[in-house]
């Protein structure tokens, strides 16, 4: 059986177990609903998705820190509006709480560890004050070394340290039918490289929207706006918490 083969089919057993897990790996997006500015194009080199240009700010009219989501398409908000997805939810989120920040989401449909990797250095140019990283889903739904996606979150990570800039990850989880030890080797990836590179975790992105068939599109995998909603409550805490560092750092 050929590898194209072999992917396919356990793409196709993963759908319902993908309902409790991590973004799926997704090739096409529909059309991008408007927003109210993007930042500069990226160079010509750098993928794209439809539905979100790898730089397209959320909340052009804020004031206050720059916030780059580095993502895949639950980033993106695949089958949403941009000003649906959770990057941009979690910008209104906080402004409520008094912190007001400017949204830049870099999600990318199908993007990997590796895809995001090759876009660091762009978004790092827009100066953002805080980088979160959502990848490693489609990573681990292909099946990739777990050790090349390690080694890039930990690049990603690196660059954007060196950067000058705070990093929050986010936690993500695969199905169970990859075995045991792809499945656990992957989950603990994320808490390793968290107490590695001293940074704060999200511990599940999809923590009460996986599995959850009302938080969910019909393909089973990608969230709701309501869903997406929730998404954003599971950052939160953890992204007003950094922030409340940053501002505390900057005031000495």
């Amino acid at each position: 059986m050929t590898q194209r083969k072999i992917e396919t089919l356990a793409l196709f057993l993963l759908i319902p177990l993908a309902l409790s897990f991590g973004a799926a790996a997704c090739r096409q997006a529909p059309a991008a609903a408007p927003v109210q500015a993007t930042a500069p194009a990226p160079p010509s080199s750098t993928p794209t998705s439809p539905a979100s240009s790898p730089a397209a700010v959320a909340s052009s009219r804020a004031s206050g820190p720059v916030v780059v989501f580095l993502g895949d398409s639950l980033t993106a908000g695949l089958g949403l509006g941009e000003e649906q997805a959770y990057p941009a939810r979690v910008a209104v989120k906080l402004a409520a709480q008094g912190t007001p920040v400017k949204v830049i989401n870099a999600g990318v449909s199908g993007d990997t560890t590796a895809g995001g990797l090759a876009r660091i250095d762009w978004l790092l140019r827009q100066h953002p004050d805080v980088l979160v990283v959502g990848l490693g889903g489609n990573d681990g739904l292909r099946g990739l070394p777990l050790a090349a996606t390690e080694k890039n979150l930990r690049d990603i990570i690196r660059r954007g340290q060196a950067s000058g800039v705070r990093v929050l990850l986010l936690g993500m989880q695969i199905p169970p039918n990859y075995g045991p030890d792809y499945v656990n080797g992957f989950k603990a990836m994320y808490p390793r490289l968290a107490k590695e590179m001293n940074v704060p975790l999200v511990p599940f992105l999809l923590e009460g929207v996986g599995g959850v068939a009302d938080l969910n599109q019909n393909d089973g995998i990608h969230p709701t706006a309501q869903g997406q909603e929730m998404v954003a409550d599971n950052v939160v805490p953890y992204l007003a918490k950094l922030l409340a560092k940053e501002t505390a750092t900057a005031k000495k």
